[in-house]
């Protein structure tokens, strides 16, 4: 899958005048991967899906999806890929399986072919038991688990999931992943947007950040998460009085320069370290050494949310999230 510079805009001359929602836009996605699609509310994240599954007409550039010209032949396009949105779009009224085999008949695959589709898709998303039960006492996660057994009808090379988990609960949210790693897997490659980092973290080989719908960062979660360092020091002591004290034993074993970061309003030291253990190690030691009452101790990875915040000063659920530098992407491209 490929867009090179595209762009789209919205309105005219009128009341708002234009509004440009993709800014040429590159993005290079590998084929039989999950790809993570990340930007504050307003980036462009929808309007990219919505242009390259052929929902939307772009002004300039070239989009390629599965190896089609999307301006070009939309409807190859949309032969080969599936869509899911933000919320299921089961009927509610119907069993799974009847929905199944509606969604069936609707792509022409004739009442018998439906049924039998209809049969291994409720096997594959282990929704065999409940498949004759109404879609109504289905939970969230058995919904959206139908949502995407229905998207893939016809086995679709590309699935795009725009925020598929949306208001699910920790569950929920477990069984929708185990479902699309289980179709990656089989070799469909998917273009995931989430609000989750930790759902982009946990399912995406590679994450492209949008922001004004330009791609601002693309690269693996490890790289996109050593961009900002190493792991950290934490040290929450008990008294304000305390803290001088942690900051000298958190400073003698800091990498990074050795500098030393306190939180306003908060009793918190923590500093970048290069061996995790030995500095755990001595900084417990000293502490103890100088009676210094700590209240929490520990070390602690870097996280998407983190690359946010040292580099933007937002975290993402401020809503201005945004990476600077823009990596490549190598190999072939769905």
């Amino acid at each position: 899958m490929l867009a090179e510079a595209v762009s789209k805009t919205y309105g005219g001359k009128g009341r708002g005048g234009e509004k440009r929602a993709l800014d040429g836009l590159d993005l290079a996605v590998r084929a039989g991967t999950i790809h993570g699609l990340l930007g504050p509310n307003g980036a462009g994240k929808t309007t990219a899906v919505r242009v390259l599954a052929t929902l939307l007409r772009f002004d300039g550039g070239r989009a390629e999806v599965a190896g089609v010209d999307v301006a070009r032949d939309p409807r190859a396009v949309r032969s080969r890929i599936g869509f899911v949105g933000q919320y299921a779009a089961v009927d509610e009224g119907l069993t799974g399986r009847q929905n199944l085999e509606m969604f069936g008949r609707l792509f022409h695959l004739g009442g018998k072919r439906a049924a039998s589709r209809a049969g291994e898709l409720l096997a594959r998303f282990d929704l065999v038991d409940a498949g004759d039960e109404g879609v109504g006492t289905y939970s969230g996660g058995m919904r959206r688990r139908l949502d995407l057994a229905a998207s893939i009808i016809l086995a679709p090379r590309v699935l795009f999931l725009d925020e598929p988990t949306t208001g699910l609960d920790p569950r929920g949210r477990g069984e929708v992943w185990d479902a699309v790693r289980a179709l990656v897997a089989d070799g469909t490659t998917v273009l995931l947007t989430t609000q989750y980092l930790d759902e982009a973290d946990k399912l995406a080989s590679r994450i492209t950040v949008v922001d004004r719908g330009r791609a601002i960062a693309d690269d693996t979660p490890a790289e996109l998460k050593n961009a900002v360092g190493g792991d950290r020091i934490e040290v929450v002591v008990a008294a304000d009085a305390d803290i001088p004290a942690a900051v000298g034993a958190v400073a003698r074993v800091a990498g990074g320069g050795g500098r030393v970061e306190t939180d306003d309003g908060e009793r918190r030291v923590h500093a970048l370290v290069s061996d995790r253990v030995a500095a755990l190690t001595e900084v417990a030691r000293t502490l103890q050494d100088k009676g210094v009452a700590v209240e929490d101790i520990g070390l602690r990875r870097p996280s998407l949310d983190d690359v946010f915040l040292r580099l933007t000063g937002h975290r993402t659920d401020a809503g201005v999230p945004g990476v600077a530098g823009v990596g490549t992407e190598e190999g072939r491209a769905a």
